[in-house]
């Protein structure tokens, strides 16, 4: 089947390459030469593990390729995926600026029956919209289909979460539409993949519901911890007993530093604006929202508690990204307990394993190291931020003996409190 993929991004290049990998013609689209230009090299935007392997499998059986021609890919396509970005405005509802650009050109283009499919993360009422703006924009009267298909792919694990996904969410009121759709993703029955078939709207609803559950699940998480923290027991104690129960489940039950990324943050923002549009309330999603925000906070104050004044100190943040095998930085933790670190008059030395090129574009002002154990030389604190596999590691010995105060604040409870005591740091988690 013809397939074209407009926008390049992570969901973007992640679908293309791997409907490719189905066996598809795969055409993927960009308004950005430059971008194009490189991935036609094989040279990757993002980083995700076997990405870049996938695609250059790909590309060299002939099933994948890359230009910023829209007009040839929509002629050759039957299925058009629209992979563009959602940015949030400033009151958290989703910017729908570039999928209403997208399907305007698309029904410009249009030579035949085309099967529009929203992958973008959109807001209930999308499908329909953009229903009216191509039929609106068509220069040749054709017949076509609109689909809501959204993804539900967790950065670092998305190849593999698309090639085994949980279910296949199917939203759309054409049963021409609907057939090619299964068609489509006909090499997951093998799998027994589950398929959801349901109205556009639901569809819609269902990728925004799905993040803000999971977002819920962390708030809630935090709070238990800090509510550990003040009794002076083991949040991990508590979240293996409540994951033991069938009906909550283990997953995401894990304290930090808050959720970032590019989903839970603009979505739960944008559920809470669509529910606003419909006259509802979201109490618990705005609460989801406020505890996230305050996490953050009061992980500097944490930090600001175990060393003291930060006037003049060092410290040895490891771990930047928003999450482990991802480079993404939107939205991450990191950039505001630096900048809160930074206010209080401390220096910040850092290392993460691929996310600094991304970071040095909104924390110029920061040091980067080469290797953990030059961002802890002569620090006054070590922060975790990330858990990288590799911090689980460290020859603590060392690190020890090249700090100049040997202080740790692990966000993300990587190490054991007792052990670390044992070993001479002052050592604080969360929630233990």
């Amino acid at each position: 089947m013809n397939i074209a993929v407009v926008g390049t991004g992570y969901v973007g290049l992640v679908t293309g390459a791997c409907f490719a990998e189905f066996g598809n013609d795969v055409t993927c689209v960009d308004v950005d030469a430059e971008k194009i230009a490189r991935l036609a090299q094989g040279i990757m935007p993002i980083y995700e593990p076997g990405l870049d392997v996938l695609v250059a499998k790909n590309m060299q059986a002939g099933r994948l390729r890359f230009t910023t021609d829209l007009k040839s890919a929509v002629e050759q396509a039957l299925v058009i995926f629209l992979a563009v970005g959602t940015p949030p405005k400033e009151d958290g509802a989703a910017d729908l600026r570039y999928v209403e650009d997208a399907a305007r050109s698309i029904a410009e283009f249009m030579n035949g029956y085309k099967v529009i499919v929203t992958k973008s993360t959109v807001p209930v009422g999308t499908g329909e919209r953009l229903r009216r703006l191509i039929r609106e924009h068509q220069k040749k009267r054709c017949n076509f289909g609109v689909v809501s298909n959204p993804e539900f792919l967790r950065e670092g694990a998305a190849i593999e979460d698309f090639m085994r996904p949980d279910r296949v969410v199917i939203g759309s009121r054409d049963e021409e539409a609907i057939a090619i759709m299964r068609d489509l993703y006909r090499p997951l029955y093998l799998i027994e993949t589950p398929f959801v078939i349901t109205s556009l709207e639901a569809a819609e609803l269902s990728k925004y519901a799905a993040n803000a559950f999971l977002a819920t699940k962390i708030s809630f998480i935090n709070e238990i911890a800090n509510l550990c923290d003040k009794i002076g027991c083991d949040v991990h104690d508590v979240a293996r007993a409540m994951g033991m129960d069938n009906r909550i489940g283990r997953k995401f039950l894990h304290p930090g530093p808050g959720f970032g990324g590019s989903c839970f943050p603009k979505d739960t923002r944008a559920l809470a604006a669509v529910a606003r549009q419909y006259g509802c309330t979201s109490l618990i999603v705005d609460a989801v929202i406020e505890v996230n925000e305050r996490q953050r906070a009061a992980m500097i104050s944490k930090i600001e508690r175990l060393v003291g004044d930060l006037q003049g100190k060092i410290i040895a943040v490891l771990g930047l990204s928003f999450k482990p095998q991802t480079d993404d930085m939107r939205e991450a933790p990191s950039i505001y307990i630096i900048r809160g670190l930074l206010e209080r008059g401390a220096s910040v030395r850092a290392y993460d394993p691929v996310a600094m090129p991304e970071a040095a574009k909104v924390l110029p002002e920061i040091a980067y190291a080469e290797d953990e154990y030059q961002a802890v030389k002569g620090a006054d604190a070590l922060v975790f931020v990330t858990e990288w596999n590799q911090f689980r590691a460290l020859d603590l010995e060392r690190v020890r003996q090249l700090m100049r105060a040997p202080k740790i604040a692990d966000l993300r409870n990587i190490y054991e409190p007792e052990k670390m005591r044992e070993l001479g740091f002052d050592y604080v988690g969360v929630g233990r």
